[in-house]
């Protein structure tokens, strides 16, 4: 994009919010169901095709087989951190909304992501390439 090598785009907010805001980049919508907080005055791509959602997880795992008291440690930390002001307000900054949850809400919410995206895969008839 910043190339001029393509007209368009979809990626994170993080990693193009900068360009956006310096004016570099041109924001057509958001793929959020909500409007962005940081990006107040850009549509969401919802608002001409209802019902589209497209949004990033970002978060940490942890080897299938990690004892859970090392899991509990490790989410209580990382959500400390997250709950910190500073932390909290950077995150914003960057595009990012940071979500403090349990270990188990964010394996349904990995489950959920993956069965949405099956779906679309099965609807396009995408296959595997080996």
């Amino acid at each position: 994009m910043l190339g001029g090598q393509t007209q368009v785009i979809f990626d994170n907010m993080p990693s193009i919010i900068q360009h956006i805001r310096a004016g570099s980049l041109r924001a057509l919508a958001v793929t959020t169901t909500a409007r962005s907080p940081q990006l107040p005055d850009v549509p969401t791509v919802a608002d001409t095709v209802p019902g589209y959602e497209a949004s990033a997880l970002f978060g940490m795992g942890a080897p299938k087989n990690t004892p859970k008291e090392i899991i509990v440690k490790l989410n209580t930390e990382i959500n400390a951190i997250l709950a910190e002001p500073d932390m909290k307000k950077r995150l914003v900054e960057l595009g990012g909304e940071p979500l403090i949850q349990t270990p188990e809400k964010f394996g349904a919410d990995i489950a959920a992501e993956t069965e949405k995206w099956k779906k679309v895969i099965d609807g396009a008839n995408i296959e595997k390439v080996q």
